[in-house]
């Protein structure tokens, strides 16, 4: 069973940058991964995802400001949060799922394996 636990997360004013780590329990380097957001009374929402050939693609809301990078070897996974912005206060979480990624998208299946979660607070 892959574990997977985020860290990096907290507070931060607009403007500033965070970097969220990922790491599993389990060697993923043919898995699809991915950060999801959930803000509250929202649903939650895919901000970036990178598949086993490091492929990266990030919603709209986040082009430009945030990127994905895995690094298969040392079992990690990182968000790197840039210009950030109070609408991206959220619970971040890392996921992960042994099907490629573009089939996921294709067929809207959830991914498989998720961690707990790392709250990013932004202020004015």
């Amino acid at each position: 069973h892959v574990q997977l636990v985020e860290s990096g997360g907290g507070p931060v004013q607009a403007g500033g940058s965070l970097v969220l780590s990922c790491t599993a329990s389990y060697q993923y380097g043919t898995y699809c991964m991915a950060w999801f957001r959930q803000a509250p009374g929202k649903e939650r929402e895919k901000v970036a995802r990178i598949d086993r050939q490091g492929t990266a693609t990030c919603a709209d809301a986040v082009q430009g400001r945030f990127s994905i990078s895995r690094d298969d070897a040392k079992k990690t996974l990182e968000l790197q949060m840039v210009n950030l912005k109070p609408e991206d206060t959220a619970i971040y979480y890392c996921a992960a799922d042994p099907i490629r990624c573009q089939r996921l998208e294709e067929t809207g299946s959830p991914f498989a394996h998720w961690g707990q979660g790392t709250q990013v607070t932004v202020s004015t």
